[in-house]
């Protein structure tokens, strides 16, 4: 039977269906927002795996169909996700994963189809929508409804799920879930914002969400399977209790040291110690005991936050860790930059490159290209383990989006810096928030290419420990303190206000007035790194790098673009012979970037002469290109030829052409006339004295 319901939002019609389309998917829901549609599926293995972890994936898929379009690829068919898929995957994931039960085994499966996009509304925010309302309708133990709202802001104005239109006037851009009572999750970026801002979109957000609540309810009455019966395991209470006597104080003493390597290697000491102690009494119950093992780990940190005020690592609930920033670590790059927090440290690098070099972007809205953009790699050594490097991963691809959104605000225009921007992040070393460091050493290695950026960007993670109504807000947390706490917020921005936040969390949901003290706090160990940063590089270098690119322009006729690109790109190649780097815009634009000036000036010295005119009565030096019986064609601008007729090579009459001339032979001559056609008729004798 199929099953429909709708309702008004921002203005356009929100329907969701079931019944129709996917019938054996355990739960199937078709999202439908103006014109743009998107079927949402979710589905569990049957029986539960062994893994420490809820194996969920979510999948989403943008079909080139749905916007007219036939994929611009080599196979012409769909392949694997690209960029913007993997973070609205990624999106959906930080919404719905904390609500499942912990122990939850069974493997989901959540698939997001585009089917239909309008150019307009974008489908990331439908998808999660999708993906809480999919996973209501299905016998999966989901502690849903939960939905999701885009908000922007325009003239000071919220708006709820502003269209691609609206965005381009927005000064923010941010996706934000929630259930009944609580924010899930943020992610989104902003034009220096200030937290009493993001906090009012939070709450205008989550006024909004709360009818596309009711209306996921309302389907799940009409359409909602059974869920299923689902016990958490329990583990035997005789075995916890034997784990918690053997290894509960030497945890403790392991807790209170300061040094993270004394630290780890203390617990792993008494994991091994607790695993042979109980082996003969307990054979079958290693795993068990690994588990015990770290819900004590847990819940003494946990504890010493919350009862001592005391971390981990011996800091204060407020205090960053140690920071250190230097620039200029490598000598051939445009511009270097090594931070370091605690033992998180990341080298970044600015490269300066032409248009040439922008970073082409191709989805259902069709190709673009980005004139600034970074790269996030994260090598297995970052944190002492073995891997096979492969290409980036979902996670690579998420650090390094919302590092670049944290900058963008701050790049200056093409207008006014005519550079392709590349940056580069390579984590060296990691123990949390080391996309934070990627935003602060990238915005350091700006500043030591010359990038003129309107100010440096800081960043610092945060996290929350809760226990009822008790909590406590960690400034800077490490590695530990992110698995094991409840809360990671990211807050990237400037002196002037926030560029980008993300929120992902461990609970269901993260009241508002935590989240007020969260931003402050997050404000306040920004500062404290903006001033390291600026000690150790104040402002953007007066010059460029002596080893990054010089550009140029130059404008010319459109008309005369093909002179310049020359038969199959022969005449462009033939320029960059020179050293130099040539780009064409459509407009007669032309962009000529070198690293040697003496490159530039002959790249543009030959342009200039393809692009000119030949002249009536004017005298050229040329070049005999090819010799013919009736006269040879001379080269008198590159790329530009005339014919020398053999009755206007000499005063004297000449039998044969190779008696006074041969190819590549340098001659002046002076032009007689051009036709209608532009075909140039040269004279050499004219320029010749008459003999007596």
């Amino acid at each position: 039977m199929i099953h429909k319901v709708e309702m008004d939002w921002g203005g356009r019609t929100l329907s969701l269906e079931t019944g129709k389309i996917a019938g054996r998917a355990n739960g199937a829901v078709w999202v439908r927002y103006a014109d743009t549609i998107v079927l949402v599926t979710a589905c569990r293995s049957h029986r539960a795996g062994d893994r420490d972890f809820l194996p969920l994936t979510v999948e989403y898929r943008e079909k080139g169909y749905a916007a007219g379009r036939i994929p611009g690829n080599f196979f012409r068919r769909e392949g694997r996700m690209g960029e913007k898929e993997t973070l609205a995957a990624r999106l959906t994931d930080h919404m719905i994963r904390p609500m499942f039960p912990k122990a939850y085994r069974h493997e989901v499966q959540v698939f997001i189809t585009i089917l239909s996009s309008d150019g307009e509304n974008d489908a990331d925010v439908l998808g999660m929508v999708g993906a809480s309302a999919s996973l209501a309708l299905s016998d999966m133990p989901f502690a849903g409804p939960i939905a999701a709202v885009r908000v922007g802001r325009i003239d000071g104005d919220l708006v709820v799920n502003p269209t691609h239109s609206q965005l381009e006037e927005s000064d923010m851009d941010l996706i934000i879930s929630g259930d009944r009572d609580s924010i899930g999750s943020v992610e989104g970026h902003a034009e220096e914002i200030s937290e009493a801002a993001l906090l009012e979109a939070l709450e205008f957000a989550h006024e909004n969400i709360q009818e596309v609540l009711d209306l996921q309810d309302e389907l799940r009455k009409l359409a909602g399977r059974e869920k299923q019966e689902y016990v958490a395991p329990e583990i035997d209470a005789a075995l916890v209790t034997a784990v918690e006597e053997f290894a509960a104080e030497r945890v403790s003493v392991a807790n209170h040291t300061d040094d993270r390597g004394e630290r780890a290697q203390l617990l792993d000491d008494v994991e091994a110690d607790v695993q042979e102690a109980l082996a003969e009494k307990y054979p079958q119950s290693s795993k068990d005991i690994g588990e015990v093992m770290y819900d004590l780990i847990k819940n003494d940190m946990r504890r010493m936050v919350l009862t001592e005020k005391r971390r981990i690592d011996g800091r204060k609930l407020d205090e960053v860790r140690p920071l250190s920033a230097e620039v200029q670590i490598l000598p051939r790059s445009h511009g270097s930059a090594l931070f370091q927090r605690g033992e998180t440290q990341a080298l970044c690098v600015a490269t300066l490159g032409n248009k040439m070099d922008e970073k082409m972007v191709d989805d259902l809205r069709g190709k673009a290209f980005k004139s600034y953009y970074l790269d996030y790699n994260f090598p297995s050594y970052s944190t002492n383990e073995v891997s096979f490097p492969r290409g980036p991963s979902r996670r690579d691809i998420g650090h390094g989006h919302l590092a670049e959104v944290a900058i963008a605000p701050v790049i200056p225009t093409v207008e006014s810096f005519p550079y392709t921007i590349r940056l580069v992040a390579d984590i060296q070393s990691s123990n949390g928030s080391t996309s934070m460091a990627t935003v602060c050493g990238c915005s350091m290695a700006l500043m030591d290419a010359g990038v003129p950026i309107k100010a440096p960007v800081t960043a610092s993670g945060i996290g929350l420990i809760s226990d009822g109504d008790e909590y406590e807000i960690l400034t800077d947390i490490q590695g530990a303190e992110d698995f094991l706490g409840d809360m990671d917020l990211k807050v990237a921005g400037t002196e002037a206000g926030i560029t980008a936040v993300q929120m992902e969390n461990k609970i269901q949901g993260i009241r508002l007035e935590i989240l007020e003290e969260a931003l402050q706090r997050a404000r306040q160990g920004r500062m404290q790194i903006l001033k390291v940063m600026t000690d150790c590089i104040p402002e953007s270098r007066s010059e460029l790098s002596q080893h990054a690119p010089r550009i140029q322009f130059i404008k010319i006729d459109p008309s005369k673009i093909g002179a310049v690109i020359g038969p199959g790109g022969r005449m462009i190649r033939e320029i960059e012979t020179t050293g130099a780097k040539v780009a064409v815009d459509d407009d007669g634009t032309i962009t000529v970037s070198a690293v040697e000036a003496e490159a530039a000036a002959k790249a543009m010295a030959m342009i200039e002469g393809i692009t000119a005119d030949a002249e009536i009565g004017r005298e050229y030096d040329g070049k005999v290109k090819r010799i013919m019986p009736f006269g040879a064609f001379v080269e008198i601008l590159p790329g530009k030829e005339g014919l020398l007729h053999i009755s206007e090579i000499d005063h004297s009459r000449v039998n044969e052409v190779e008696d006074v001339l041969s190819e590549g032979e340098a001659v002046r001559v002076k032009v007689l006339e051009i036709d209608n056609s532009g075909k140039i008729r040269l004279s050499r004798k004219a320029l010749l004295a008459v003999e007596s």
